[in-house]
């Protein structure tokens, strides 16, 4: 094994930024394409004729970016090596009438996106993040990243047996925020607010994707520092390390035997299935174009493909001190351990023995412990866009990820090496 890198608390520094600077995913694919444009990368529309130039390229849709580093003279069947992750966290999202209220107080209407922990987001200062959709066909990012809205709590007064039979959460009647008082509820109160907040004329704003979100910034926790408390961590810490990744390693230019992609899809926390989710064909279609833009073939398209690994990172359960019996007795990764192997016999992750060596390859170049994780056999498993890349592309695919606190969460824990452990990792496994 190589030297373990040593620790650059920089990269922590840049991915609670990351973090704070994204609350929604199409902040961070916007944040995302910066980073990438500052190292050399240029977009590209996929509604344009594609060249097959040398250099870094990316698309976004969406929530979702694509982005990928072609070496001079690649020939058309060059493989890729795929670092895939998801823009998206579970959360509260406006619904198309958001005001409502009642009893003196004005309230924003909204759904549960994903399967977050209700009680995390109780008595929490929140902001209003998302995309603005307007008139004239184009969109506007709005970010109000102050103390807006809340989801009050009930008094213990009124329901004395909390603590002992246990917090119980209606959806629908408990979680609508409340973010100012009044009784006379008005349609339009929301956008109107959201398009003087954007500088936008009255009217202009015809459609929205909207969510709520902590404004509580990322912090440093510990006697000594050592852990990260933040929002969004699954998974906007596997694309900052996946984009960190996918910058150093195009600075390497034609010495790469690899094509290196960068995937960060939309939609993963509610199944994938749309048009920049992983079960939708934006990927494929990035790289077959990619193929048949250096003069590629049909045949240049499968032999690519059969020779590529996509790794997909996402974050994992670490050992909880409290609850340790909810965890594979043999299995307890944790903060700070290194990345995290995620096997499943079932298929809910993606790794195989194969694959578990092309992991373990890349770690030992990088000098970067990792741990393996399985679920407890009495536990169900969750799931990620390994499984579903593998199947839809037949491509070889490896689950991945960093071992967190606090998984869907309003505000998670990790260690604070272990963001640093990742990219290193990434960018070895990217180099091939």
């Amino acid at each position: 094994m190589s030297e373990p890198p040593r620790f650059d608390r920089g990269h922590t520094d840049d991915l609670m930024s990351f973090l704070a600077a994204s609350p929604t995913p199409y902040h961070a694919v916007a944040n995302a394409a910066d980073r990438l444009e500052k190292a050399g990368f240029r977009q590209v529309a996929e509604t344009d004729a594609w060249d097959g130039t040398a250099g870094g390229k990316y698309v976004l849709r969406g929530g979702a970016i694509i982005a990928w580093y072609v070496p001079e003279g690649a020939p058309a069947h060059t493989p890729f090596r795929i670092v895939g992750a998801h823009t998206d966290s579970p959360t509260l999202r406006v619904k198309p009438r958001p005001d409502s209220g009642g009893h003196g107080w004005r309230q924003v209407a909204v759904e549960i996106y994903g399967g977050p922990l209700l009680n995390s987001w109780l008595d929490r200062d929140l902001g209003l993040a998302g995309r603005l959709s307007l008139r004239d066909g184009s969109s506007r990012l709005v970010d109000v990243d102050r103390p807006l809205l809340r989801v009050p709590q009930l008094a213990i007064h009124l329901d004395r047996a909390v603590n002992s039979d246990g917090l119980k959460l209606d959806k629908q009647r408990h979680m609508q925020p409340v973010w100012g008082m009044g009784d006379d509820v008005r349609d339009g109160d929301l956008i109107a607010f959201l398009e003087e907040t954007a500088g936008l004329p009255a009217g202009e704003v015809t459609g929205w994707d909207l969510s709520v979100h902590p404004v509580e910034p990322p912090a440093y926790l510990g006697r000594d520092r050592e852990l990260v408390a933040g929002p969004r961590m699954d998974n906007l810490l596997s694309v900052h390390s996946g984009t960190a990744a996918l910058a150093a390693v195009a600075g390497r230019g034609s010495d790469l035997s690899f094509i290196p992609v960068l995937a960060a899809f939309d939609h993963e926390e509610n199944g994938s299935q749309s048009d920049t989710g992983a079960d939708g064909p934006l990927l494929g279609g990035v790289l077959e174009r990619s193929v048949f833009a250096r003069g590629g073939s049909y045949e240049d398209r499968a032999r690519a493909f059969a020779a590529t690994v996509c790794l997909s990172s996402d974050t994992g359960h670490a050992v909880h001190p409290n609850y340790a019996e909810r965890h594979d007795p043999t299995h307890h990764p944790r903060v700070d351990g290194g990345p995290i192997l995620k096997v499943n016999v079932n298929n809910r992750y993606a790794t195989d023995g194969s694959g578990r060596a092309v992991f373990a390859a890349a770690c030992e170049k990088a000098g970067v412990p990792f741990q393996s994780f399985v679920s407890n056999n009495a536990m169900p498993c969750g799931t990620t866009i390994g499984p579903i890349t593998a199947a839809r592309h037949g491509i070889r695919t490896v689950d991945i990820g960093v071992a967190i606190l606090s998984m869907h969460s309003a505000r998670e824990l990790c260690g604070a090496k272990d963001p640093y452990l990742l990219a290193n990792a990434l960018v070895a496994f990217l180099e091939g």
